[in-house]
């Protein structure tokens, strides 16, 4: 059984993972209003793998006993500059949510809660993941700065990113 505390802090991560999944969504499309269809597959199957992350929330909640409280999302940021601010938004994002893991991960230990300690092992290994992941692309978009051959090929290439998350 869940305490009601760590009840209430999974709740938030839930509706942080949602939160997560509608900002990959608006980046997506911003992406896809800019031609960048790559970018916006990409930007889309991220929403798709924070889904997933929102649905393990969601049944970890429901078969520790805990009730599912969710809340109303928040309007994201609809509009950047250029490909590297979207992704710096988006590692600046990820950073907030390792946060919330990893305080998550300090509040389960400090209950001795067991079960929850060993379920979010799981996303602190994801997050070390995403953030990798995210940063290499800012890097590579560093590189490729204004060349339109090079923003092509990086469209090609993350354009061919598959689903990594099968959808419970």
């Amino acid at each position: 059984m869940l305490s009601a505390s760590l009840e209430q802090a999974l709740n938030d991560q839930l509706h942080l993972e949602f939160e997560s999944s509608y900002v990959y969504l608006s980046m997506s499309a911003w992406f896809e209003w800019k031609n960048m269809l790559g970018f916006a597959k990409w930007m889309n199957i991220q929403r798709d793998e924070e889904q997933f992350h929102a649905s393990k929330f969601y049944h970890f909640i429901l078969d520790r006993g805990g009730q599912v409280k969710l809340k109303s999302l928040a309007q994201p940021k609809w509009e950047w500059g250029n490909p590297i601010e979207v992704f710096e938004a988006a590692l600046e994002h990820e950073m907030l949510v390792t946060r919330s893991i990893h305080a998550l991960v300090d509040q389960a230990m400090a209950e001795k809660d067991h079960p929850g300690f060993t379920f979010l092992q799981w996303f602190v290994s994801e997050q070390v993941e995403e953030e990798a992941t995210i940063t290499a692309i800012i890097d590579q978009l560093k590189l490729v700065k204004d060349s339109q051959s090079g923003m092509f090929l990086m469209d090609k290439e993350l354009g061919a990113r598959t689903v990594a998350h099968p959808m419970p």
